[in-house]
């Protein structure tokens, strides 16, 4: 019998990137490097996995604009052309390389695994969300989801009702994907703010996950640390992550996607090669981007002073870094499981985009987890929250406090100087959301009631916590302005035209082709 539970978490989120009238805009390659990084990689495991009858459980959350990027044809279309260019590039790789057998086996490599996800993405018809759906059918994932567009909510309490048409939008679109509602709900950022489990409980979600100090410093003392979850007062469920699994993975300083061996992700060929030469795989302006094709290992070197990459010595460290992490989650549960009268749960939340994308071995390093903890182990067991509440039905009940998984733990990520600017229009979007949803109950025309849902469309996509967290990292800023302007903006027309009875047909028409996310969004969650 397992002396205690492992639950990975893994999530999935991108904002909502698509630009129909233009398929030049770089910022819509974020998708199709996770596709090819992350999502491909990642379905493949699961899917050779349950193929070995390896009894694994892991939770995996997809954002509501991740859901509808993954099922747009469009988009689907754009990265099957995009894939196919990567298997171009590879195969003038494997010719370029000809005299340079180090490189030239790293070439072979690209091809070979481009060919595959290709494979893959053929076998599902392009339809990942499926995909994943079908595992969860088999009983091997957890598929949960997100609020609507990943919203910051402490920084949203003054508005419930924006919050609530956050939660009951997610919850929806889910239900429409997956066949049933979701059994949890990822709070954007893990920003939890007293009062949001009253509106998880109305949209039937029975969980959520907060930072370790979100439990630590709830209102009643944690009798079991974060290694038991806490039911809030409205009986949902406050699962706590476990700092200590995660900062194997995540320490700058001793985590394990930060060894030498491992393949460099800013050394790539969209950099390292002449423009006339990457040009036609790059931007068609001339701006270098990155490829997927990296040659070098991390090294702990300058960026052009590093070593060719070795995939065998890689695959060897993922292995022993794979039983070092199994080593010590047993070492953990030993010590913590002779002081609770339960197994206890060690909670490990990651992005998912962190496994492939960025640490391109990390697909590997959780196959190999998952497969130690079936034949080399008893004490842990792989589980989801749902599973933990079905076995253990009764717990501790307190409310967390305030809190996120950002800097210094709490709201300075989503609120400082770079973009406090944001948040008074956000505000202001949110209650004329209100007023359009009280005074417009009952519409008129089928062309107020396609204004009404596309308004609230654009306020959910201003919502997205990517704007300012963009902005705070000093990324991507142009583009993050110019989208959070757009959105505002946008609303504000349809505000102006709603409430002078002056409807656009053609502008309505553009903002519905552009921005199709939640296609049955209800305006009317605004007015309760």
């Amino acid at each position: 019998m397992s002396q205690g539970y492992f639950c990975l978490v893994l999530h999935a989120h991108l904002p909502f990137v698509r630009h129909p009238e233009d398929p030049t805009v770089m910022e819509e390659r974020w998708l199709y490097e996770a596709i090819t990084g992350t999502y491909l990689p990642l379905l493949q495991m699961f899917e050779g996995l349950a193929t070995d009858r390896i009894p694994y459980r892991c939770t995996v959350s997809l954002s509501p604009p991740l859901i509808s990027m993954l099922t747009d044809d469009l988009l689907k279309t754009r990265f099957a052309e995009h894939l196919d260019d990567l298997i171009l590039l590879s195969e003038k790789e494997i010719e370029r390389t000809a005299g340079e057998p180090h490189y030239q086996r790293l070439a072979h490599m690209y091809r070979d695994r481009f060919g595959k996800l290709r494979h893959t993405w053929r076998c599902h018809d392009g339809n990942l969300v499926q995909a994943f759906r079908e595992l969860q059918d088999a009983g091997y994932l957890e598929v949960i989801t997100s609020t609507a567009t990943h919203a910051f909510f402490p920084l949203m309490d003054r508005n419930w009702a924006a919050m609530r048409a956050q939660v009951h939008t997610a919850a929806d679109l889910y239900e429409r994907h997956f066949g049933r509602r979701t059994a949890g709900m990822w709070l954007g950022e893990c920003g939890y703010v007293p009062g949001v489990d009253e509106l998880l409980r109305e949209a039937g979600v029975r969980y959520f996950f907060v930072d370790s100090h979100g439990l630590r410093y709830a209102d009643s003392p944690p009798k079991y640390d974060v290694y038991a979850p806490m039911f809030c007062p409205t009986g949902v469920a406050a699962f706590a992550r476990d700092t200590e699994s995660s900062e194997q993975v995540w320490s700058a300083e001793h985590g394990y996607p930060g060894d030498a061996q491992y393949r460099d992700f800013y050394r790539d060929i969209g950099f390292d090669m002449p423009l006339d030469y990457i040009g036609p795989h790059v931007h068609p302006e001339g701006h270098r981007l990155y490829t997927g094709l990296k040659y070098h290992a991390i090294t702990h070197a300058q960026l052009h002073d590093k070593w060719v990459y070795d995939p065998d010595a890689a695959r060897s460290r993922a292995g022993l870094h794979a039983s070092h992490f199994r080593g010590e989650l047993e070492k953990q549960i030993h010590r913590l499981g002779a002081h609770m009268d339960r197994p206890p749960i060690v909670v490990s939340p990651y992005d998912a985009e962190l496994y492939g994308h960025w640490w391109f071995e990390g697909p590997i390093f959780l196959d190999d987890v998952f497969r130690q903890i079936h034949h080399d182990q008893h004490a842990i067991q792989p589980i989801t929250p749902s599973d933990y509440l079905e076995r253990h039905p009764v717990n501790q009940v307190a409310t967390p406090c305030a809190s996120s998984w950002g800097k210094n733990g709490y709201n300075e990520q989503w609120l400082n100087e770079s973009n406090a600017w944001l948040w008074r229009h956000l505000h202001a979007a949110g209650e004329r959301m209100v007023d359009l949803a009280r005074r417009f109950g009952d519409p008129r025309t089928e062309l107020e009631r396609r204004a009404l849902r596309q308004a609230a469309r654009e306020l959910l996509l201003l919502q997205s916590s990517d704007w300012p967290f963009i902005m705070s990292t000093g990324t991507t800023v142009p583009y993050a302005t110019r989208r959070f302007n757009e959105h505002v903006i946008q609303f504000n027309q349809l505000f102006d035209n709603l409430t002078g009875g002056q409807l656009d047909p053609a502008l309505l028409a553009d903002l519905e082709s552009r921005n199709n996310l939640f296609p049955d969004v209800d305006y009317r969650l605004y007015a309760m």
